[in-house]
């Protein structure tokens, strides 16, 4: 008989990756052998998108002729904008961009097509489309028409331009994009593996990323950088972090943005993340926000030895830019369309379906009863 798994497939290798690789006892992350310490200071996310797909660098030449040819296919289809229209008002943000994306895959002239080719045009319109989307998104909830793209402009700058209606900083957008490459691709997370089940099928690309949307969607997975600002929103002032967390400690509350399932050490992209947050709020005269975080930190590995992860610092970084919470969790999305797609590829490569096997717990054995006698 095969040996069962651990809860949630804990330390089982499902398949193999040249993507990215995670050490969780040593706090590391990398993306196509680069250390994201080497990349996070250095790398553009379209320059990390890049590699994620070919496997090396681009030139300066390539990088260019790359951002060139996403940027002139971030516009939408029509008829998928017509489609957002229609949503309710109150759609949760996660939930339209689902819907989003799976309309834009019901319209693509690639939509059935699996080729490596196919895989790399709807990919390229994938990561082109989604800020877009999301903009849009945004945009019709307020009542206002969504903004066309500006080819001009880089993925993030234009971005920020579609959602505010005006451009932003240029500290900014250099905090938006770093985001992204943090977010860019992270293993067999949750909705990584929910794209790469979805492929394993023979699904076409859409589909999959529709289904790794709906696995972000969660609060586990990608809805945790937005809770963890509604905590810190809740906690109020530096003076109550203490007081706040003995409450949730007694209430057995879960502390979004801290504990991870791979990393025992802190995860390597909130070391970017946090700096990134002292350095913004102070600038947008936030800064207790970050005192707090430090402060709730500080409390909580002292305490429970437990290290924040990606979407603790993320949230006041996104917070100090004024992104609206609800908006958190789809600007992950955003960045980590480059390694869904890149996943859904390598899939695709070398495909065999993906089924495991249950350990059934349930009874055995039963006697049939006529329906009279029970």
């Amino acid at each position: 008989m095969t040996a069962a798994a651990g809860k949630g497939l804990e330390g089982v290798v499902a398949s193999q990756t040249s993507l990215s690789f995670i050490d969780g006892l040593k706090g590391v992350l990398v993306y196509r052998g680069y250390n994201i310490h080497e990349l996070a200071p250095n790398a553009s996310f379209i320059e990390g998108v890049f590699l994620l797909w070919n496997g090396r660098l681009p030139t300066r030449p390539e990088l260019d002729a790359f951002e060139a040819r996403l940027a002139g296919l971030r516009a939408l289809d029509p008829r998928t904008l017509d489609g957002l229209r229609t949503l309710p008002g109150d759609a949760v943000p996660m939930s339209a961009l689902r819907t989003g994306i799976s309309l834009e895959g019901m319209h693509d002239p690639d939509a059935e097509d699996n080729s490596a080719e196919a895989n790399r045009r709807k990919a390229e319109r994938l990561v082109a489309r989604t800020p877009t989307m999301i903009a849009a998104i945004h945009r019709i909830r307020q009542g206002k028409e969504p903004l066309a793209p500006d080819p001009a402009l880089s993925l993030s700058a234009d971005f920020v331009r579609m959602a505010n209606g005006e451009p932003g900083t240029e500290e900014a957008v250099e905090a938006l994009d770093r985001t992204l490459l943090l977010y860019l691709d992270h293993g067999f997370n949750a909705s990584t593996f929910a794209c790469r089940v979805i492929a394993a099928t023979l699904g076409d690309m859409h589909s999959a990323v529709t289904g790794g949307v709906g696995a972000l969607k969660g609060s586990l997975h990608g809805g945790a950088n937005a809770r963890a600002m509604q905590t810190l929103l809740e906690i109020g002032s530096l003076d109550n972090v203490g007081p706040w967390l003995e409450k949730a400690f007694a209430e057995k509350r879960k502390i979004m943005g801290f504990g991870h399932r791979v990393y025992r050490t802190e995860d390597p992209r909130a070391t970017h993340l946090r700096e990134m947050s002292r350095v913004l709020t102070n600038q947008a005269g936030l800064g207790e926000f970050y005192e707090m975080s430090r402060e709730l930190e500080d409390q909580m590995i002292a305490r429970k030895g437990i290290n924040p992860n990606v979407d603790f610092y993320c949230a006041t970084v996104y917070y100090a830019l004024g992104i609206p919470i609800d908006l958190y969790t789809p600007l992950f999305a955003m960045g980590r369309m480059g390694g869904w797609t890149a996943h859904v590829m390598e899939q695709h490569g070398d495909n065999r379906l993906i089924r495991p096997r249950a350990e059934y717990v349930g009874e055995m054995d039963l006697a049939w009863a006529p329906i009279e006698d029970r």
